[in-house]
């Protein structure tokens, strides 16, 4: 079973193993772990962000195409909520016509900018990326009468998933069991669903032919792949995804404006990311997700315990201001990227790597060794 749910994309690392335990299970229990309105705010990003960020692991981890217009996808997920919800009012009606609805224009504008812009190489696919991302965000900062503007839209859930709705009066281990809580299981559990399609699809055979498509484009082209066609289908995909994300924000907040969703510091918080936690190998997303936003979000509050900590030192306190917390965010992606080059993911596997390549290294190297041992062990391995 749990081969099935992994897709044979196993850890391969019992550390790695043991953090993603972990991450799945502080999701999980956060309700009931970390109280408070904050936790379970920070807890609702994180599973958004990892199918976002795995969405777009998808296309440049696995198939190498990089592309700025994600955040356009993720907008239109959201804006399709907020639309079909302003206009239908509450219900689960208006959930399913507007998630159809953004998938729809997601797919038709990934095929589009997919078939047009995927012939050309490197940085010209993603400036052209780029130019369909701003003006998508400009369109929608404009046409105020559906979008709403700059002010974005406001609208409200099914009753079961609101704030109101009360599934039972008694506390459940000290939490109330309320329409948020129901809301923020919904997204845990569409979240974890996605993920593990995500990790199914790039474990097929699909997935081994985008990875062959981003080793040696030229080689795949010459084995008889149809490289803009495989390319194409990544990129469709991963808008899929991202619209789906976008989507689970918008039930979330039951809001959505521009800056949102649709900001480039959005698309830079990606890209962190996927470099933190590791480009290709999907675990990444969970990971970085997990350890980029509790940082954005906790970092503040730590810089202030150790700055009235240190009061008596007024330079050092200066340093450890809440006010510089960027600072100290970017120092930490700077760190995180010289010791772990390839990702948190990428770095936990090449160390269990290790000891098996020097245990399966031949005894040959020994000079006592006779020369038939030499020929057995390569035969054997």
């Amino acid at each position: 079973m749990l081969t099935r749910l992994l897709s044979n994309d196993f850890p391969r690392s019992r550390v790695l193993a043991a953090v993603l335990v972990l991450i799945f299970l502080a999701l999980a229990f956060t309700p009931f772990l970390f109280p408070g309105v904050k936790a379970l705010n920070v807890a609702a990003k994180v599973l958004v962000f990892i199918v976002l960020v795995a969405s777009f692991d998808l296309l440049l981890g696995y198939t190498g195409i990089v592309s700025f217009a994600h955040t356009m996808f993720f907008g239109i997920g959201a804006y399709g909520i907020a639309i079909a919800s302003t206009r239908m009012g509450p219900g689960w009606g208006a959930l399913l016509v507007g998630t159809l609805a953004a998938l729809a224009v997601s797919f038709v504008l990934a095929a589009a900018i997919g078939l047009f812009s995927l012939r050309v190489r490197a940085i010209f696919f993603s400036m052209i990326t780029l130019a369909f991302a701003a003006a998508f965000q400009t369109l929608a900062s404009q046409l105020s009468e559906i979008t709403g503007g700059e002010d974005g839209l406001t609208f409200k859930m099914p009753e079961v998933l609101s704030p109101g709705f009360q599934l039972s009066e008694t506390p459940f281990l000290g939490v109330s069991l309320d329409g948020r809580l129901l809301c923020y299981y919904l997204l845990f559990v569409v979240a974890l669903v996605l993920f593990l399609a995500m990790l199914r699809i790039v474990n097929s055979p699909f997935g081994r032919v985008l990875q062959a498509i981003r080793e040696n484009e030229f080689r795949a082209e010459a084995i008889g792949y149809r490289v803009v066609v495989y390319r194409t289908i990544s990129s469709i995909l991963s808008a899929l995804f991202a619209t789906l994300a976008g989507a689970m924000l918008s039930i979330w907040l039951r809001y959505n404006g521009p800056d949102t969703t649709l900001s480039f510091e959005i698309m830079l918080d990606v890209l962190l990311i996927v470099v933190i936690g590791g480009m290709g190998t999907i675990y990444g997303a969970a990971i970085g997700s997990g350890l980029f936003l509790v940082a954005q979000s906790y970092l503040q509050d730590l810089l202030k315990l150790g700055s009235d900590a240190v009061s008596g030192l007024p330079w050092l306190a200066a340093l450890l201001s809440p006010d510089r917390w960027l600072l100290w965010l970017g120092l930490l992606f700077v760190l995180s990227v010289y010791y772990f080059p390839t990702g948190v993911v990428g770095r936990l596997r090449a160390l269990r790597a290790a000891p098996a390549r020097r245990n399966a290294s031949p005894t040959a190297a020994s000079p006592a060794a006779p020369s038939n041992a030499i020929e057995g062990d390569y035969v054997e391995n």
